[in-house]
């Protein structure tokens, strides 16, 4: 439109709602190339935020956003590019939410008292540090079933206790289930699927 864009439709994952100040949403057109803009994060009549209830990590604020014909001036646009060429570079970011998984692993070990996982943790980890793209799947099946592991056998060991609200033990387990789905892509899902089946 003459000065500016109109955005319509949804991103049903974003964090942080009412904790940021800006966002910065890519939006495909009808050439395949998306367009970044930087906006300001509240609800107007034509953008509206609907919570999403999840299973952990609720404090982060994830919301679904709609956008009605949301109007954007020209001035708002940081870059655009080809969506071909914008999914080659979204690896890293499948990555760098592998170590999210270390992360988790690591601290459940910790609460455990054991040097049991400390060398499937390095491992694992130096596989994401090392993954070409090809390997990227494998690499972030690893991690995430490993952080699911870790979680379990930190719930066996806490044993009852585990169901209660202020136990770690049950909130580490909903976070690694969180993680075996976060950020996760076909190939992810289908390599994890494989391990698990086999």
């Amino acid at each position: 439109m003459p000065g500016g864009y109109q955005l319509t439709g949804e991103t049903a994952w974003v964090t942080g709602w009412g904790l940021i100040d800006t966002l910065l949403i890519g939006a495909v057109d009808d050439d395949d190339l998306v367009h970044f803009f930087v906006l300001d994060a509240h609800d107007a009549a034509t953008l509206t935020a609907t919570p999403t209830h999840l299973l952990a990590l609720q404090a982060s604020n994830t919301v679904t956003l709609r956008f009605a014909g949301h109007v954007v001036p020209a001035d708002r646009l940081s870059h655009a590019q080809p969506y071909a060429d914008w999914a080659g570079t979204d690896s890293f970011g499948s990555t760098l939410n592998g170590f999210l998984s270390i992360g988790l692993a690591t601290r459940c070990a910790a609460l455990m008292g054991t040097d049991d996982l400390a060398v499937e943790i390095s491992a694992a980890r130096q596989s994401l540090l090392d993954a070409t793209e090809a390997q990227i799947p494998d690499a972030r099946a690893t991690a995430s079933l490993l952080a699911a592991r870790a979680a379990t056998e930190l719930m066996v060991q806490t044993g009852s206790r585990s169901m209660l609200t202020d136990q770690q033990a049950g909130r580490l387990y909903r976070e690694a289930g969180f993680l075996l789905v976060f950020g996760s892509r076909p190939t992810i899902k289908q390599a994890m699927l494989h391990r698990l089946r086999a």
